[in-house]
């Protein structure tokens, strides 16, 4: 083969790698994230940890895996914050904007429109008066781009990711501002939208794992606008119409309610004036409200919900707290020790590898603007859930009274910090990050600041965090099983803070 010809066919390949790496699709989320995909960040976040274990698209240089990529926090005359990453490695260009604009906002365009955000996000893509959802879905498919739009209870989410060529990137960036500014959420589009979510709310009923899911925000939340399902339920979402959702668009999707995040083969000079242009296309706007803080129980509440079934699911929980408080890193630390890091987890070592009650038990934290929550769950057998509960409930009360292990909590931040170059390993994961900062108003250095910020991390660091936020006796128990004893339940878990109060022994996970 002449060099010629070898040219010719390597630039062949090179374009149907690309292509097939960014094969055209438009759609909108509509899940439960925070439960069942917290972990999911792929353009989010819900997610919502600072420091999410990604996949990665290509192998990291050894001389540079434990570096973080350098953030520019860029110059934006329409005050817009605008975070690039400059990325010369893969000729694309990731484009976030992300709007404080999520399910939390439903309700401030009118009471009992749960879904709203969610409805916004998946018809945004159906059509605008210029072009039809075919056509919209030809532009993006000739430039070779990939086309999302998300809601999440924070956040709204679009993202375009497009090869950098100008000649590629500006047709599909144009494209989106015109979804952005024009979409029509025509009703034919809606009735099929609210036809489609009836069917998914009716799977939903023979969904334990999400009838849980949604009862334990609804109880942990109460009237908080955190409380309702992302997606709405059926009485919510027959309330929207096409004008609601020009409102919602009109009053959240605007520029100064919105931050970019970008990483690709740009410059920063570049990167500067794509955002400029993204933000001078937008309306203005103003910014959204803080919102509310949620109300925090000081007893046990317990809900049941009769499910027929071999196996029995359980979620603890109680409000937490937010994205930027200074106690969150201590409290990822924890988590992971206590719940969050697999077998070696206390959690799974009380449940399941000395006891053989679930096969898994999992805890977690969501971050986010108002109060998150923290919460632990896991399934087992019907015959097994008072043993079960007694034993999870009381490590967990175990955990935040007795002293931390040294050993352990080095061994916990060893493998996080191991874990740490998995976050730079795509541009869409980077992007991912960025969307994160810019939202909750992070500093532009944070994630090379992260390893500095981890490793001083000390034992009383983690046990402050544990007393001030964790709470034995105030939480929230919601179960999925044929039948409860809640008067038994009761009795275990007053049970356990009193012998817990007295015992000076710590569960210590195997090593």
């Amino acid at each position: 083969m002449d060099a010629n010809m070898f040219n010719k066919t390597s630039c062949l390949l090179l374009a149907l790698v690309f292509s097939a790496g960014l094969n055209h699709a438009v759609y909108a989320s509509s899940e439960e994230d925070f439960l069942n995909n917290e972990e999911n960040l792929d353009l989010s976040p819900n997610q919502l940890q600072s420091i999410p274990l990604l996949q990665s698209l290509k192998n990291l240089n050894t001389a540079t895996e434990y570096q973080a990529p350098y953030v520019h926090e860029l110059k934006n005359r329409y005050g817009v914050r605008s975070l690039f990453v400059e990325s010369q490695d893969l000729p694309m260009v990731d484009i976030q904007l992300t709007f404080n604009a999520g399910a939390a906002r439903d309700t401030e365009i009118a009471n009992g429109l749960g879904g709203l955000a969610s409805m916004t996000a998946r018809l945004m893509s159906e059509g605008t008066d210029k072009y039809n959802a075919t056509q919209i879905a030809s532009v993006f498919e000739q430039t070779g781009a990939r086309f999302s739009i998300q809601a999440y209870r924070d956040m709204f989410v679009v993202h375009l990711r497009v090869l950098s060529d100008p000649k590629k990137r500006e047709p599909a960036l144009n494209m989106l501002l015109e979804i952005l500014n024009n979409a029509t959420f025509k009703n034919n589009s809606l009735s099929l939208a609210v036809s489609n979510n009836q069917a998914g709310q009716q799977q939903l009923k023979e969904n334990p794992s999400r009838l849980m899911g949604i009862q334990f925000y609804r109880s942990v939340y109460g009237t908080h606008p955190y409380a309702e399902p992302i997606t709405g339920t059926n009485g919510s979402i027959k309330r929207i119409n096409p004008e609601r959702l020009k409102q919602f668009r009109d009053k959240f999707l605007v520029a100064q309610n919105m931050n970019i995040a970008i990483t690709g083969k740009l410059d920063t000079k570049e990167a500067q004036k794509l955002a400029e242009y993204i933000s001078s296309h937008v309306p203005q706007g103003t910014k959204a409200g803080e919102l509310a803080q949620p109300l925090i129980t000081d007893k046990f509440v317990i809900k049941h919900i009769p499910f027929q079934s071999t196996q029995a699911h359980i979620t603890f929980g109680h409000i937490g707290t937010t994205r930027n408080d200074p106690d969150r890193l201590a409290l990822e630390v924890a988590n992971r020790m206590f719940g969050g890091g697999g077998f070696n987890s206390i959690l799974m070592q009380e449940l399941r590898v000395k006891r053989g009650y679930t096969y898994g038990a999992y805890s977690s934290f969501s971050f986010s603007q108002a109060p998150g929550v923290f919460s632990f769950s896991y399934s087992t057998r019907q015959d097994q859930l008072m043993d079960s509960i007694k034993v999870a409930h009381k490590a967990f009360a175990e955990f935040i009274r007795q002293p931390i292990d040294r050993k352990q909590l080095e061994d916990t931040k060893a493998g996080m910090l191991r874990a740490y170059p998995n976050n730079y390993s795509s541009n869409a994961s980077i992007n991912a990050q960025l969307g994160l900062l810019g939202f909750y108003g992070q500093p532009a250095d944070y994630l090379s600041q992260y390893p500095k910020l981890l490793a001083s991390l000390t034992v009383k660091d983690i046990e402050n965090a544990l007393r001030k936020h964790l709470h034995a006796d105030n939480m929230t128990i919601v179960i999925v099983s044929p039948t409860l004893d809640q008067d038994e339940l009761q009795g275990i878990l007053d049970e356990n803070l009193t012998s817990t109060a007295s015992d000076n022994t710590r569960i210590k996970p195997k090593s």
